[in-house]
């Protein structure tokens, strides 16, 4: 369509296509000189660059008395789609307090945490320490309590007869208490002793010390307000199901679940059930 202008002039149609810069010939009736000029290519979205990797949120684990990061193995693994799993080492330190506070500097930001056994122990003395930071709890076959007098009692004595060079670690005599009788004469028994001595005796002593010196954790309960897991094994002699059941009726909202066919170590003695537990947890 021709248009005229006021003194009756041909006025060529209107460009309507983008201004390059790569200086091709430019389309009939949209001279600039004979070349097109464009914009830069360099302010449009590269829609093929790679986009920056989500970042997961630190997932703290923190190991029982005599164990090592076998104890969560399965959980890492499990868990690593989710968040960035970090087993912190608990064999460095004699108090609890110094525990969480060296846990603690392995992460940064917001964090979820989970414990066993001694491990819970260190997950309330996190939770004293970094309130603000700490985004999700787990618990598992622990207690909110300090050791009875006749447990005090039997944790010196041991430590006694391991000063004395009598440190063997966990025997088969004491597998029974922390693994459910159905795992007493499999290869979960020889993990659970090689990962003992791979601990070893002195920070065994340095363990059972801290463990001695705890808090007791029962008036801090109601104070937990981040989504909490309770978890512990049914034949569980250690720390018996009513102690999660004490936990988690003291936290606010918190789950409680209790896995048939485990005993002290439910990470270990059923990873799959414990894994899912924690997927859920964290999700």
């Amino acid at each position: 369509m021709v248009r005229r202008g006021a003194a009756g002039l041909h006025v060529p149609p209107r460009c309507t296509q983008p201004l390059a810069r790569d200086m091709r010939p430019q389309a009939p009736g949209c001279k600039t000189g004979g070349r097109i000029r464009a914009v830069a290519r360099a302010s449009w979205p590269d829609y093929h660059a790679p986009m920056p990797a989500p970042t997961r949120m630190p997932l703290l684990l923190l190991p029982g008395l005599l164990c090592d990061g076998r104890l969560w193995r399965d959980q890492m693994d499990g868990l690593a789609d989710l968040v960035d799993p970090v087993v912190a080492d608990l064999t460095l330190d004699t108090s609890i307090q110094a525990m969480a506070a060296r846990a603690i500097a392995t992460v940064e930001g917001p964090f979820a945490v989970a414990g066993l056994s001694m491990g819970g122990y260190v997950a309330f003395e996190v939770m004293r320490q970094a309130p603000g930071r700490v985004a999700r709890l787990a618990l598992f076959d622990t207690s909110a309590r300090q050791d009875a007098p006749e447990q005090a009692k039997q944790r010196r004595g041991l430590m006694s007869l391991t000063r004395s060079g009598r440190f063997k670690g966990v025997t088969p005599r004491l597998l029974p208490r922390l693994l459910h009788e159905r795992n007493l004469y499999g290869p979960l028994a020889g993990e659970v002793m090689e990962m003992a001595e791979r601990v070893g005796r002195d920070a065994f002593l340095r363990q059972q010390e801290a463990i001695l010196k705890r808090s007791d954790s029962r008036g801090d309960l109601g104070s937990i307000a981040v989504p909490t897991l309770v978890v512990a094994g049914e034949a569980d002699v250690l720390t018996p199901p009513e102690l999660a059941r004490e936990i988690a009726e003291g936290i606010p909202g918190a789950a409680l679940h209790l896995l048939p066919g485990c005993a002290h170590l439910p990470s270990m003695e059923e990873p799959e059930a414990v894994t899912a537990l924690m997927r859920a947890w964290l999700s």
